[in-house]
């Protein structure tokens, strides 16, 4: 991973992560976090598996992890102010998560319109290109109040 673009809007990127409940009740964290684009680790937690017999995560930690860290993107991408919601989130599937190793999940921001998001995102144990699931997300802004990582804490702390 590359270092951090700028340390203290990572720490604060950190901060708001955990203050997402279920992101927070996961264990995420914040692995890099630059313009457009956010990294975060799962750890591996064994009351996360949905099949106690093989020791794979549920199916859905890897949906929440991958619908959280696309909507971060666009965070990352405007780092202005701004509500927005799911619009769309497509996930392929490519493998069951190795039991015992961390999931990294990495999103993408790669466009934004006045009023929609698109992003990719994967989830991976330790490389890219050997995804375990892979995302494509759309995020329409609703235009009422703020869920910005960086900016909303420098404004109340001003």
């Amino acid at each position: 991973m590359s270092k951090p673009e700028n340390t203290n809007k990572f720490l604060k990127a950190q901060m708001r992560m955990t203050h997402i409940p279920h992101m927070n009740a996961l264990g995420t964290e914040v692995v890099d976090f630059g313009k457009g684009h956010v990294t975060v680790r799962l750890p591996y937690n064994t009351e996360l598996v949905g099949n106690p017999e093989t020791g794979v995560l549920a199916g859905g930690v890897i949906s929440a992890l991958l619908d959280n860290v696309c909507g971060s993107s666009v965070v990352a991408y405007s780092m202005t102010p701004a509500a927005f919601a799911t619009l769309d989130l497509r996930i392929d599937y490519m493998k069951p998560a190795t039991p015992g190793l961390d999931v990294l999940a990495y999103a993408e921001c790669y466009k934004m319109t006045r009023r929609i998001a698109f992003v990719r995102g994967l989830a991976f144990h330790e490389s890219k290109d050997e995804p375990i699931a892979n995302a494509a997300a759309t995020f329409m802004f609703t235009g009422r109040g703020t869920v910005n990582m960086i900016e909303e804490e420098d404004e109340e702390s001003a």
